[in-house]
């Protein structure tokens, strides 16, 4: 006889074992399906790994330039396979403590591929057996997996995505193409680029992290470029080709056809739902880039829900599919979802870190909203320079009209922590003088903060169409 559950969930990355733990405490009897890992890719081959890397990496940097301030660096080195190897003792650490939630949870944590039959039937595939599990409720959460664009020459040995790169053995690269300038990209310039790899970016947009304010990508170029890293922004790779021990990427761009040679290639374009072979014949799911779902989180398959990266228009964020997670158990049983998904903020872990949550203010102004922008330049600031950091900045956007925040663009160490602060503010529709009448701690990098509402507070004074240099 099959097993019989309230709700099976396929995926075991933040929105599935979040998912799990939510509908177990609301007495749902739940299956959680999973291929791979507990933590999916977030855990195992993206956030955590990669952010484990770069603190390795950064650190190596930062002690490196340490004669400035009296530090003696003589004869200083780095271990790639060390770093690797804690890489991945923190990863099972983690691992070990999502698996003890599912546990103390009481949810089965079933292991192998899935199929969905119907909404009420999903088949798991493992070691040449199938176990059919019988559910009223099906939840896929199976994120997603990196793109791999038709290229000549892209299945050639040595080239990788972030998925190879982070689960093959240490590679001590001394050279390195990346494709594609987005946040994967740009994050792993930073780790080999600290290590003194010689690092190429090709992005076929206009400038990196095209998808960030336009401020926080120049000054982002600016500084990786002060680094070393080689950037060509406008640029489409034609053919990977083998070059002696070396691989030869061949792209084309403003300055016409150019090759670039490195000891390795990293494909980083982007990510794609990981949606293959999950149905079985007779499910029809809507899908278009992702699959389509209401504001409940169902599919065009009554019974049959989805969260996180697989659905069209989500925000590819593990902190995204947790919320989603809450919120679609919440609708399943009935209740108000308890989690707002209108300010969702987004970090990238570069030195120094960027974030940013809401409208910046070009999107503001192309949706015929008059802004008035505070900034606080941290050159200024005294933890930045005591610490030394890169240029950097905090620029907060408001409505001209109620002077409510719009957004906030941050780019400074520990930016990662305070933009929590600017998104609560942006969902509770804070004001211009109510983020300047809090008293943040000195020195700190948060009271620029305080220094962004101020700018923004004195330049309330005036009509937005007086204003000068804003965005």
């Amino acid at each position: 006889m099959s097993p019989k559950y309230d709700l099976v969930i396929i995926g075991a990355g933040p929105g599935g074992y979040t998912a799990a733990v939510s509908a177990a405490k609301h007495g749902m009897k739940t299956a959680l399906v999973e291929a791979r890992e507990v933590g999916g890719a977030c855990l195992n081959r993206g956030c955590i790994p990669t952010k484990t890397l770069l603190y390795s990496a950064e650190l190596y940097r930062e002690i490196k330039s340490g004669e400035g301030i009296g530090v003696n660096t003589e004869a200083l080195s780095y271990d790639l396979g060390a770093m690797y190897r804690r890489k991945d003792e923190v990863v099972a650490g983690l691992r070990d403590g999502i698996e003890a939630l599912i546990r103390a949870n009481k949810v089965d944590l079933v292991t192998g591929m899935a199929k969905v039959l119907s909404a009420s039937q999903v088949l798991v595939s493992s070691g040449g057996e199938s176990t059919l599990l019988e559910a009223s409720k099906v939840l896929i959460a199976v994120g997603s997996a990196p793109s791999r664009p038709p290229i000549e020459g892209i299945d050639l040995p040595g080239v990788v995505t972030s998925d190879g790169l982070l689960d093959a053995q240490a590679i001590d690269y001394k050279s390195l193409v990346i494709i594609g300038g987005g946040v994967i990209g740009v994050e792993f310039a930073s780790v080999f680029g600290a290590l003194g790899c010689e690092v190429t970016i090709i992005e076929a947009a206009e400038r990196i992290v095209p998808a960030l304010d336009r401020e926080l990508s120049q000054n982002l170029s600016a500084i990786l470029k002060k680094r070393g890293v080689l950037i060509n922004t406008g640029c489409s790779v034609e053919r990977i080709s083998l070059s002696g021990d070396d691989l030869c990427c061949r792209f084309t761009g403003k300055n016409g056809i150019r090759e670039v040679a490195a000891q390795g290639v990293l494909v980083s374009v982007g990510r794609k739902p990981n949606t293959a072979e999950l149905f079985g014949d007779g499910v029809h799911i809507v899908q278009s880039r992702g699959i389509i779902v209401d504001g409940r989180f169902e599919t065009s398959e009554k019974g049959i829900y989805a969260i996180g990266d697989v659905i069209a228009g989500s925000i590819a964020l593990a902190h995204t599919a947790s919320a989603q997670a809450h919120n679609v158990i919440a609708e399943m049983v009935g209740e108000k979802p308890p989690v707002s998904l209108s300010a969702v903020p987004s970090c990238v872990y570069t030195s120094p870190e960027i974030a940013s949550v809401g409208l910046n203010a070009e999107e503001a102004k192309a949706q015929g909203v008059e802004v008035i922008v505070g900034k606080s330049p941290m050159s200024a600031n005294g933890k930045t320079v005591i610490e030394r950091q890169d240029r950097s900045f905090v620029k907060l956007v408001f409505d001209a009209d109620s002077e409510i925040l719009l957004g906030a663009q941050l780019m400074c160490s520990r930016a990662s922590d305070i933009i929590s602060e600017l998104s609560s503010a942006v969902l509770n529709k804070l004001t211009i003088c109510q983020l300047a009448s809090v008293v943040r701690p000195h020195p700190t990098f948060s009271e620029a903060v305080s220094i962004a509402a101020e700018d923004a507070k004195e330049r309330a004074v005036k009509k937005p169409s007086e204003q000068k240099g804003d965005a």
